[in-house]
């Protein structure tokens, strides 16, 4: 099996702090993996790493063989944490944004998507719900025909009914040979989507299995296990 990304001894220091530290990983194509930690642990200073927003302290990364950059960009479909749109733009305004941006941009997916939420491309972002404002940002971002998805905190700030929604798009909007990375600390929510799973505690990996080897090494769910090591 392919790796997508690859990272050696991967660190981030903010002075004396260490955001991540001597992280070594390897990330196959075609999978659902689970990023998981508590707030603090990790887990965004990776993903902003991987999309080239943070620089390394040491380490090495690469991303389809290439070190973040923009041959990275090229293939990486990214949703931060936080809303990014304007929002005196239309939706369809985006649209069109992100048609000219990105080569791997599918206009129909993404205008079926939001047919289904019965979300008009005509409304502008500033009248939208918190909820539908993040529905647009993920229909986004999982409208690309990317090799690598990742995903930060996408189900945090919604009700359980949306985070279904979502979690149902993630599914069905990627392809087979594509790999979507997931933070976050809400594991129950998700366990039934993921393949693989990596804890990340003070900036170190702690655990990279297959959800398969944890329950049966363990005999525990994820979110059991989680609660276990994270004391929750």
């Amino acid at each position: 099996m392919n790796n997508i990304l690859k990272c050696e001894n991967l660190s981030k220091y903010y002075g004396t702090t260490k955001a991540l530290d001597n992280v070594t990983l390897n990330i196959p194509q075609g999978r659902i993996v689970g990023l998981l930690g508590p707030n603090g642990s990790g887990k965004t200073t990776f993903i902003k790493i991987c999309n080239d927003l943070l620089t390394p302290t040491k380490g090495s990364i690469q991303i389809g063989g290439f070190a973040p950059g923009v041959e990275t960009k090229k293939i990486v479909s990214y949703l931060p944490e936080k809303t990014y749109l304007n929002s005196w733009m239309k939706v369809s305004e985006i649209l069109d944004f992100f048609s000219d941006f990105y080569s791997d941009f599918n206009r129909d997916k993404a205008l079926d998507m939001l047919n289904r939420l019965k979300i008009d491309p005509k409304s502008k972002l500033k009248t939208l719900s918190k909820g539908t404002k993040e529905k647009v940002q993920l229909i986004l971002v999982m409208s690309r025909e990317a090799k690598l998805y990742l995903l930060d905190e996408p189900i945090g700030g919604v009700d359980p009914a949306a985070r279904d929604y979502i979690l149902d798009t993630i599914i069905r909007n990627y392809s087979e040979n594509a790999t979507v990375v997931l933070s976050t600390h809400l594991i129950s929510d998700i366990e039934k989507i993921l393949d693989d799973i990596i804890f990340l505690k003070d900036g170190q990996v702690i655990l990279a299995k297959t959800v398969d080897e944890v329950r049966d090494e363990s005999g525990k769910s994820i979110d059991s296990l989680f609660r276990e090591v994270f004391r929750c």
